[in-house]
């Protein structure tokens, strides 16, 4: 993946107190199932920061409410201190999303993906084209750029759906289990494309995952287990606060997780 050309790294995290992300006490329930319990939590700008935690920690339903697919029992979600539950057109305008399940229309190709996603922001004639070239130039996809997404390996989809995410210039990217189904050379070209894009570009990116090596090099770690944020802090914090030698370590002392 290319250097991004005339970018300037962002401040580093911490140096602004922009808050890009907030959630305030936040719950949701299904039936008798609480899948989030008063979760609250804030990222601010140019921050990429990891929700670690095992399957059905919590963390799908999280990016549900953050993407405005289902409404939180309680609580609220501000993007750029717009409420998403008052204003969730502008707050959606200001999201990338990569979900954990593929969303391309594989039929068609990897432009018409993405064509047809600017359209949806607003974004057409020669800035969509401009934008679609310069975000597939950045992942090295550029000769793709007329072929069907069927055609493309897993990790090459998972570019163009990344590419797709970008197109309006978010604020806050969300990254949902993304890399599950990437062979391991995949998975952290992935990571480290996103860590790039936090820095060069600003944006907060919240990556959530069960695997623990994805949140080694997180600015913050935020834990989530059974519906509770039971802790967070850099991944340092982490191990001092657990006395373990490893992130892993401290993970399965924190959740209780079988090794």
């Amino acid at each position: 993946m290319k250097p991004e050309s005339g970018s300037q790294n962002a401040a580093a995290p911490g140096a602004s107190s922009a808050k890009v992300l907030e959630v305030h006490g936040v719950s949701k329930s299904y039936g008798p199932l609480k899948a989030l319990d008063a979760v609250s939590l804030g990222i601010t700008e140019g921050e990429f920061v990891a929700l670690l935690g095992p399957n059905g920690a919590g963390k799908t339903t999280l990016f549900q409410l953050l993407s405005g697919l289902f409404v939180a029992d309680a609580g609220s979600i501000l993007v750029d201190g717009l409420d998403i539950g008052r204003d969730p057109v502008a707050v959606l305008a200001r999201l990338g999303v990569v979900f954990q399940q593929a969303t391309l229309d594989l039929d068609l190709s990897v432009h018409a993906n993405l064509r047809f996603h600017a359209r949806l922001h607003g974004i057409g004639g020669r800035s969509a084209t401009d934008r679609i070239r310069a975000e597939l130039d950045r992942i090295g996809l550029t000769e793709q750029t007329n072929g069907a997404c069927r055609k493309l390996s897993g990790g090459n989809r998972r570019k163009v759906e990344l590419a797709r995410a970008l197109l309006h210039a978010p604020r806050l990217l969300l990254m949902d289990e993304a890399t599950v189904g990437l062979d391991p050379l995949s998975r952290r070209a992935l990571l480290d494309y996103v860590h790039d894009l936090c820095r060069e570009r600003g944006m907060a990116v919240l990556w959530a995952t069960h695997l623990v090596d994805e949140a080694e090099e997180a600015d913050r770690v935020l834990v989530l287990h059974r519906g509770h944020l039971i802790t967070e802090g850099t991944p340092a914090q982490l191990l001092a606060d657990t006395g373990e030698a490893s992130l892993a370590d401290a993970f399965l002392n924190l959740t209780g997780v079988n090794r």
